[in-house]
C-alpha cells in the first residue's frame, strides 16, 4: 500500500513507519520544513495548505498530528493549541481528500482515552459516552473532523491510551524514577490507565489498515489495570521499590488540570472491537509489557 503519515516524527509515528516499512509498504510523509527526501511532502496544516501531490494515489492517510498533551502547563493559550494542533491538520486531510478524484480508501486518524473523561471503574467500551472534560471535549471534535472524509472514504478514529515505552511517551520522565527507586503511584492509584505498549500501537495502526471496522476503536491491552498495579509491574521488572506516593493534592497545586485530566482521571477502556477483529497483542498481560519495557538493553 501507499500510505501517507502526518505526525510520523513522534513516538508513534516513528514506530509505526519502521512497522509499515517492514512490512514492505510505501511510506511517505508530510513535514512542516522543506522536503528533503522525495517521499516528504510540504504542508502547513494551520493555514490549511498542504501539496497536492501528496496524497495523489495514497492508499491509505494515518493522522498523528497534534501538540504533546503533557508537555507544557496548562494555560488556556495552551488548551486552544491542543485543539488547534489536532482540529486543523485533520480538516486539511480530509479537505485535501474531497479534492481527489480518487481519494484513499481509508483515513486513521488519531483519537484519544481522553475521549471518555474521568470514568471511574466502569468498563469502557466504543459505544460508551465521552465525558465532559478539557480534553474529552477536544476528542469529540477531533473524531466528527476526521469523519469529514469524502463518502467512500473508511474513517476509523483509534481512541489510544497510555503508551508504555521504553523512552518517551506518557512515562518518559517516570521511567528514570523507576530506575533509580525513587518513583511511585499518583494520587491514590486506583484510577484505570489504558495502557498499551508501543509495538502494540504500532501493530494496531497496521491492522486497522485492513480490518473491516470503522468509526472509533479502543487501543489499549485487554488486560485492565490501576495505576497501583500499574507502577508495581514496572518496579518489580526493573527490581526496584516503588514507594513514593504522589498526593493528589500536590499534584493538582503543581500541575492544575492537567494533573486530573491526565493524570488522575480514571478510563478502564476495552478494546473490543479490536479483540472481536482478531487482532493479536505482543504484549497482552501487563507482566509482558513490563518486561518488555524493563529489558531495555535487549
Amino acid at each position: 500500500m501507499r500510505i501517507i503519515v502526518a505526525g510520523a516524527s513522534g513516538l508513534i509515528g516513528t514506530a509505526l513507519c519502521r512497522t509499515l516499512r517492514g512490512g514492505g509498504h510505501d511510506i511517505a510523509t508530510l513535514v512542516r520544513r522543506p522536503p528533503a527526501t522525495p517521499s516528504e511532502f510540504r504542508w502547513d496544516p494551520a493555514a490549511g495548505r498542504i501539496d497536492d501531490d501528496a496524497l495523489k494515489g495514497a492508499d491509505a492517510v494515518i493522522n498523528l498530528s497534534g501538540a504533546g498533551i503533557g508537555d507544557r502547563p496548562w494555560t488556556r493559550a495552551r488548551i486552544d493549541e491542543l485543539r488547534s494542533s489536532r482540529l486543523g491538520p485533520t480538516r486539511t486531510l480530509t479537505a485535501a481528500m474531497d479534492r481527489l478524484d480518487s481519494p484513499p480508501a481509508v483515513f486513521l486518524s488519531q483519537s484519544a482515552s481522553g475521549y471518555y473523561g474521568d470514568a471511574g471503574p466502569v468498563v469502557l467500551r466504543e459505544d460508551a459516552p465521552a465525558g465532559t472534560s478539557v480534553l474529552a471535549r477536544i476528542c469529540v471534535d477531533w473524531e466528527a473532523a476526521a469523519q469529514g472524509a469524502p463518502a467512500g472514504v473508511r474513517v476509523v478514529t483509534p481512541r489510544t491510551g497510555v503508551v508504555l515505552s521504553r523512552s518517551g511517551g506518557a512515562l518518559g520522565r517516570l521511567m528514570p524514577l523507576l530506575r533509580l527507586g525513587v518513583g511511585g503511584p499518583f494520587g491514590n492509584g486506583r484510577q484505570f490507565w489504558p495502557w498499551i505498549t508501543l509495538p502494540d500501537v504500532a501493530g494496531a495502526f497496521a491492522f486497522l489498515l485492513t480490518a473491516p471496522l470503522s468509526g472509533a476503536v479502543n487501543v489499549c491491552a485487554p488486560e485492565s489495570a490501576d495505576v497501583n498495579s500499574l507502577i508495581s509491574q514496572l518496579a518489580r521488572a526493573l527490581h526496584r521499590p516503588a514507594l513514593l506516593r504522589v498526593p493528589a493534592p500536590i499534584l493538582r497545586l503543581v500541575m492544575g488540570k492537567l494533573a486530573q485530566e491526565l493524570l488522575l482521571a480514571s478510563q478502564r477502556m476495552d478494546p473490543a472491537a479490536l479483540s472481536a477483529a482478531g487482532f493479536q497483542w505482543q504484549h497482552p498481560s501487563l507482566e509482558q509489557a513490563a518486561a518488555w519495557v524493563a529489558a531495555r538493553d535487549s
